[in-house]
Formats: structure tokens, C-alpha cells, sequence
């Protein structure tokens, strides 16, 4: 099995000062200095979870967050849409807490440091991601399964998200960013790309095997990229004209519907669609000995399952819960070397219902990106 190569760490030096980056700013952009912490800041939160159409999502103005020991303050730039943000808003994912602010996909700039910090400087370019803490001491926490922390929270759903002009963030889960991506074409790298390469591990299919991708968004067309690049056939199944036309400019060897039978015996899959009754299909399509991950937080009833027909011969069935730090530096360095590109459906950070809604409705291919 492969892995990328250990990164090798950077110091950054600890500036004691606050600066304000324009919306949209990019490196080499002249911030203007902050006098204090005053001020107020925009955010979109979950006030009553329901259908996205019915209009779970409300707009406020709350006070400019302070950050704490360890934190750093993000000035956002731009939020990718995940599903995961969908579930939240439509309840699909019970709330962890009232009135949060959803997005965990978050690119932006250190404007604040809290005390104790000593990674970032303000004005460095950052992503904030899903996994935003672990205790660090758990049974899980010391083998390195810290995805797996019982004591984990997470961006956008224990913590206000980045769905918002500006958010904090513990600057142990930040990520340095490959400075050749912009903005927009990074955010989706930050949860679809990461938990997309958790899930490429998961399921387990060697340089130059067959690797089944069922439903083909934001993670997936991601994911796809890596694994062409190391040598996999890939074969597509997913609805949605958008999605499949997708699939096709990426070069995949195959592209049908979710369930149609692939041209050959899969070696391994991935199911990104939160659809439980996509299972047995999948399963059905391993060759003996295949592993299908399935990548989604939420997903709809699996039906019963036929020993025989779907899981002897050793095919194997497993979950994808969260990343590791580790997932997501590998992720990133990946992307880097492959030239991974995001495909991405560009809004105004207040449209967000809108690009929820859209995603809802399949009414684009690839991620939906929020801008400030």
C-alpha cells in the first residue's frame, strides 16, 4: 500500500498585530491595520434544521471572535459548500449546538493571534478543515487514529464554521496551503479532497488496480484525479448529467449510471453518494476480496444485505470516519505534485442557501465555492 512521503515541518514567526485584509484579499494584498478586536461580523447559522428550500439557514451579525490560547483568527476569503453542510442545515446530522455557523472548507488569512501561538504570522494564507480538535490523550489519540477521538469537535458543527466574514481556529488543525492554488480552487481540497484521499486509503486498491467510484460531487471528482494519477482504472457510476459529463473531461476509463455494472471486477470502491440502497449494488460489483468505503458522515437505510451475493468471498464493507491531521498533509502534498484541480461553481457568500439548494438539486458538477 502507498502513502506520500513525510512533510517536513515549518516554524512560522508570532506577530504581535492585527491586520484587515480586503474581501477576497490575496497575498501581497496591503492590509489595513485593526485597532482592537471591535467590530462586527456577518455569519449564516442553522436556525431551525428542515428541507433546503424551506429556509433553515438565517443571516445575523455577531461581535468579531477574540481568539484564545492556541487560536488563530481567519479573516475568510472564501468557504467551500460540502454536503455535509446540507445535512446539518436539513437535520440529517443531529446539531451539536443552537444557531451554528456551518462550513468547515474554510481559505482565508491570519488577521489575529491568540497567546501561546507560534505556527502562523499574520497575514498567512491558511485552511481551516473539518476536524478542528482532538484531546490528544484518548486510546484512539495515541495509536494515531485521532479521527476516531471521542472527545474530537468539529469545524462547522461543535465550532461556528466559515460560512461567516471571520472565525477562529486552533492553529494545530490549520493547514499551510501550495501557494500555486488560488482561493476558490483550494476551499474544496480542505474536506471533499481530504476525506475523498481517507477514503482512497479505506478502500484499499493498489497502483494499477480497478477502483469503482459511485456518485461523482465535490469529493469525488477529487478523488478521481489522485487516483488516475497513481495508475488506477477508474470507473464512474453516478446520476446526473452534470456529474457524468464531469467524470468524463477527467479521463476515467468508464462512466454509467449508479447502477449499472461496471465493464470489470472491481478492486476496490468508493461510495460518495449518501445513498444506502447504492450498497449492495456496489458491493456486488467487488471482485472477491474488493473493499467499498463508504466516504459520507450520513447515509440513507442500507436494505438487507445477501450473504452470498454481496459479501462472501471476503469483500469487505467499512465506514470512513473523518481524517487525521496526517490525511490531510498528505492530501495536500498530493494535490500539489499531481496538479489537482477543483472544478468549482463560484457564489456570493450571501447566497448561501442558494448554492445549498443547488447542491440539493444536482443543478451543477463539481464543488460550489461561497466568496466574501
Amino acid at each position: 500500500m502507498w502513502r506520500a512521503e513525510p512533510n517536513e515541518g515549518i516554524l512560522f514567526p508570532q506577530r504581535p498585530v492585527c491586520v484587515r485584509f480586503p474581501p477576497g484579499g490575496r497575498p501581497g494584498a496591503a492590509p489595513s491595520l485593526i485597532g482592537g478586536h471591535d467590530g462586527a461580523v456577518e455569519a449564516w447559522v442553522v436556525d431551525h434544521p428542515a428541507p433546503i428550500d424551506d429556509g433553515p439557514l438565517r443571516r445575523i451579525s455577531r461581535e468579531l471572535p477574540v481568539p484564545g490560547v492556541g487560536q488563530v483568527r481567519v479573516r475568510v476569503s472564501c468557504c467551500g459548500v460540502c454536503r455535509t453542510d446540507l445535512h446539518l442545515a436539513e437535520g440529517d446530522l443531529n446539531p451539536r449546538r443552537s444557531a451554528v455557523t456551518p462550513g468547515h472548507e474554510i481559505v482565508g488569512y491570519v488577521d489575529a493571534l491568540g497567546a501561546g501561538t507560534s505556527r502562523f504570522a499574520i497575514g498567512d494564507r491558511v485552511g481551516a478543515a473539518w476536524l478542528a480538535r482532538t484531546d490528544g490523550t484518548c486510546r484512539f489519540c495515541r495509536r494515531g487514529d485521532e479521527n476516531l477521538c471521542e472527545a474530537s469537535t468539529f469545524t462547522g458543527w461543535d465550532i461556528e464554521g466559515g460560512y461567516a466574514d471571520s472565525c477562529v481556529a486552533d492553529e494545530r488543525y490549520v493547514y499551510v496551503l501550495p501557494p500555486e492554488i488560488s482561493d476558490e480552487h483550494a476551499a474544496p481540497l480542505l474536506c471533499a479532497g481530504i476525506i475523498g484521499y481517507r477514503s482512497l486509503l479505506a478502500a484499499a486498491v493498489s497502483t494499477g488496480g480497478v477502483l469503482g467510484i459511485y456518485g461523482f460531487g465535490g469529493s469525488a471528482h477529487l478523488t478521481a484525479q489522485i487516483a488516475l494519477h497513481l495508475g488506477m482504472r477508474v470507473h464512474v457510476l453516478t446520476r446526473g448529467s452534470h456529474n457524468q459529463e464531469l467524470a468524463r473531461t477527467l479521463g476515467v476509463d468508464s462512466v454509467g449510471e449508479a447502477t449499472d455494472s461496471p465493464p470489470e471486477p472491481l478492486d476496490g470502491a468508493i461510495l460518495f453518494a449518501p445513498a444506502g440502497d447504492l450498497v449492495p449494488v456496489a458491493l456486488r460489483a467487488l471482485d472477491a476480496g474488493g473493499t467499498l468505503a463508504v466516504a459520507g458522515i450520513w447515509l440513507s437505510d442500507i436494505p438487507a444485505l445477501d450473504y452470498d451475493a454481496d459479501l462472501f468471498r471476503e469483500r469487505r464493507l467499512r465506514s470512513v470516519t473523518a481524517n487525521t491531521r496526517r490525511d490531510g498533509e498528505e492530501f495536500l502534498r498530493l494535490a500539489q505534485r499531481f496538479g489537482v484541480r477543483s472544478t468549482t461553481v463560484a457564489y456570493d457568500m450571501a447566497d448561501a442557501p442558494r448554492a445549498l439548494s443547488d447542491l440539493a438539486h444536482g443543478r451543477f458538477g463539481g464543488a460550489a465555492v461561497l466568496h466574501n
